[in-house]
């Protein structure tokens, strides 16, 4: 049985400690610098602890990301540990408080346990595209807080004008609340309203443009998927991003775990029953959530499921809940399928 290493990673160390996987029990640890120095320091302690070795890594990528690219072009196998599975390894383990050694440690016992963690590889234009749908976000939630601001000084300017709600995205409505400004004296007021209709035109522009170019390549990586009843471009992409490359993920119910999908038993003695599951990936969760909804909506297989579902006894939480169960293979298909059709996907295949 291989060893496990797990790495605890921060913005100028590293910190891992090897565990072996029959015992559980740690074996040695090691701090080195995050810099390609402190990488081979690592890589040469984890050779010479054993030839047989998997590094479980905190899935946080924006100060992991550099070891990943360097140990996976060095022919060693990598997995990425959720912080929620680390966090509950914490709470069961004996060695109380917080450091970097216990969190490496924590990060190797959740990989022990959970043996079909997703491996790690280098990012690719999933990457890419999950970094250009955070950017956009970013921007409309900055969009949204001007949009407040001017909403609130509009009204203490003239509360008789009437900004129908979401419309201050709209260029008409812009230029019309610019009109109105400039019939109005110039205070302090009427001036941090014109930066703000700047702010927002500006913003508004940029996401437009984001949304755009999201839009164009999510048609690339998986066409499919804007096939599917209630998913749209950012839907789509909010999923292919998040996924990160589907090939890590050896079924459709461990995509489903991964996205906290898959129900989990809450149930003693004759009563059977599942509860929410709370885990994985809250971001993959959500899209697969709006798919749902605007399914139950606007497409009439999911209102038959539904229907169904409830005449079965369930309420409308848990009917919807097996409705995003039932949408995820689905979505893990098309993805896979469309993987192993392109010449890339082809010849990883055929390797």
């Amino acid at each position: 049985m291989p060893i496990v290493i797990g790495v605890d990673a921060h913005k100028r160390t590293h910190t891992a400690v090897a565990v072996d996987r029959a015992t559980g029990q740690q074996v040695d640890v090691i701090t080195v610098p995050a810099r390609v120095k402190g990488f081979e320091r690592l890589l040469a302690w984890a050779r010479r602890l054993d030839t047989d070795r998997v590094f479980a890594i905190e899935d946080c990528r924006h100060v992991s990301g550099s070891l990943e690219r360097y140990l996976i072009p060095a022919g060693e196998r990598s997995v990425r540990v959720p912080t929620k599975l680390m966090a509950e390894s914490r709470r069961v383990g004996r060695e109380r408080g917080k450091s970097d050694p216990i969190d490496a440690l924590a990060a190797a016992r959740a990989a022990v346990r959970e043996p079909d963690l997703p491996t790690a590889r280098l990012d690719g234009p999933e990457r890419d595209l999950r970094l250009l749908v955070d950017h956009r976000e970013t921007l409309v939630w900055q969009r949204s807080e001007a949009q407040s601001k001017l909403r609130w000084l509009l009204h203490e300017l003239d509360p008789e004008l009437e900004i129908p709600l979401r419309t201050l995205d709209r260029f008409v409505t812009l230029d019309r609340v610019a009109a109105r400004l400039d019939e109005m004296l110039l205070d302090v007021r009427v001036e941090i309203c014109r930066e703000l209709l700047a702010t927002i035109r500006a913003l508004t522009t940029r996401v437009n443009a984001l949304e755009t170019r999201i839009k164009t390549m999510t048609e690339k990586l998986a066409p499919g998927l804007l096939e599917l009843p209630g998913c749209g471009p950012l839907t789509a992409a909010k999923i292919i991003g998040e996924t990160a490359g589907v090939g890590r993920f050896a079924s459709e119910a461990k995509f489903a775990m991964h996205a906290g999908i898959a129900p989990l038993p809450v149930w003693s003695g004759a009563k059977t029953r599942f509860r929410l599951n709370r885990s994985g990936n809250r971001q993959l969760n959500a899209a697969l959530h709006r798919i749902a909804v605007t399914q139950i909506r606007m497409h009439q297989p999911a209102k038959d499921f539904m229907a169904r579902k409830i005449s079965e006894g369930k309420t409308k939480t848990e009917a919807l809940r097996s409705l995003k169960r039932h949408i995820a293979p689905k979505v893990y298909d098309t993805i896979t399928r469309h993987q192993l059709t392109t010449p890339a996907g082809l010849q990883s295949a055929a390797a």
